[in-house]
C-alpha cells in the first residue's frame, strides 16, 4: 500500500520536509516512489511554508494512497480533500 508521509531533511535543530509517495513498508528516511513537495515550518513567511505539486499528489489519492494525519492536515489547509480513493477532483 502506497502512504504519503513526511520525509525528514535539514539538519539538527533545523528541520525541513519533504511530502513523498513511499510503500508503506519504508523507513522514514528512505527512499520515495515520488517527492510531492515541501514543507518548512520554521520559515518566517507563511505562505512559502509549504510548496506541492497538486496533481501528482490528486493523482496518487486517486490511486487510493493514504495520507499519514500530519500530511492530512497539509492537504486540507491547502485546499486538497486527503479523502484516499475518492472520485473526482477538488
Amino acid at each position: 500500500m502506497v502512504r504519503l508521509r513526511l520525509k525528514r531533511i535539514g539538519r539538527k535543530n533545523r528541520a525541513c520536509y519533504r511530502l513523498c509517495a513511499f510503500d508503506q513498508r519504508t523507513r522514514r528516511d528512505g527512499k520515495p516512489i515520488e517527492e510531492l513537495g515541501r514543507y518548512d515550518p520554521l520559515m518566517a513567511d507563511e505562505s512559502r511554508q509549504i510548496t506541492l505539486k497538486r496533481e501528482r499528489i490528486i493523482h496518487w489519492l486517486d490511486m487510493g494512497a493514504q495520507p499519514s494525519e500530519t500530511v492530512g492536515s497539509i492537504l486540507k489547509k491547502n485546499g486538497i480533500d486527503p479523502t484516499p480513493g475518492r472520485k473526482g477532483k477538488s
